[in-house]
């Protein structure tokens, strides 16, 4: 993998991403991976893979004296971004394939959007459940496929026109894991095979096709690959052809289906 099948963004994207992606899409599911991890008032939670922050701040809020939360990232901008906007969590820089934690440190962990960057999946998996307590829960949130999320299936066909597979790519590996069959391999692989998977429908919700375009460029890996004129082609080219998702009122909305992975470690 290189940086861009493994979601590195710079500082100033991960400052984009925050102020843009989590209020349009990540946000929302929050709450739903914490209430498939079962938080509870007095636990230690881990966030692998936590980006800037939205999964392990919501948890944060949900706990009460006696607790913890730890959120780990390979990206020092994605760490930089939520340490700002939460001081007082415990922030770590490491990977997911070697989590600096001793075996059986959490009652949970949890991942959202992270899976599908890691170079080794299954070895990332298998750390999960080593840090975990016994019977402690954990949930882990994917994005679905392609081929249920019109919105990302429509700007990824313009990318490749436009510019190439490469280009094209680079917005096609989050969506990696959305096959359910491809998640229980990968699961079994893992030594889980009796995690649940559990399909929710989400929306994403951008106020203009220009600002959908602006932070998925500006506020992802696409950052690094497009030039100034690039970008206000695609602006161009995106007016028409992504204008099947812009509402009456001229906001953007479609279907953002994902997968949560939760179960219980024996």
């Amino acid at each position: 993998m290189d940086n861009f099948d493994r979601g590195q963004v710079s500082h100033k994207a991960a400052e984009v991403y925050e102020d843009f992606f989590v209020p349009a899409l990540f946000q929302q599911w929050a709450g739903r991976v914490a209430d498939a991890a079962h938080i509870q008032k007095g636990q230690h939670v881990l966030d692998v893979a936590c980006g800037t922050g939205i999964l392990a701040r919501t948890i944060a809020e949900r706990l009460g004296e006696g607790s913890s939360i730890v959120g780990l990232d390979i990206n020092d901008g994605m760490l930089a971004v939520a340490a700002h906007k939460a001081p007082s969590i415990d922030w770590r820089h490491g990977t997911a394939e070697a989590l600096p934690f001793d075996n059986d440190s959490f009652d949970v962990v949890v991942s959202q959007f992270g899976l599908m960057f890691f170079e080794n999946r299954p070895l990332a998996l298998q750390e999960m459940v080593r840090v975990l307590r016994p019977r402690g829960h954990f949930a882990i949130a994917v994005w679905d496929s392609l081929d249920h999320t019109p919105g990302y299936f429509t700007l990824i066909n313009l990318l490749q026109r436009l510019f190439g597979e490469a280009v094209a790519s680079s917005l096609h590996a989050p969506f990696v894991l959305g096959e359910p069959q491809v998640l229980r391999k990968l699961f079994s692989e893992a030594g889980i095979p009796e995690a649940t998977i559990t399909t929710v429908r989400g929306t994403a919700h951008f106020p203009s096709i220009q600002s959908w375009v602006y932070t998925d460029v500006k506020g992802w890996v696409l950052a690094d690959m497009l030039n100034d004129r690039q970008f206000e082609l695609l602006l161009r080219e995106a007016e028409q052809t992504l204008s099947s998702y812009v509402t009456t009122e001229g906001e953007v909305i479609f279907d953002v289906p994902a997968h949560i992975i939760s179960g219980v470690k024996k």
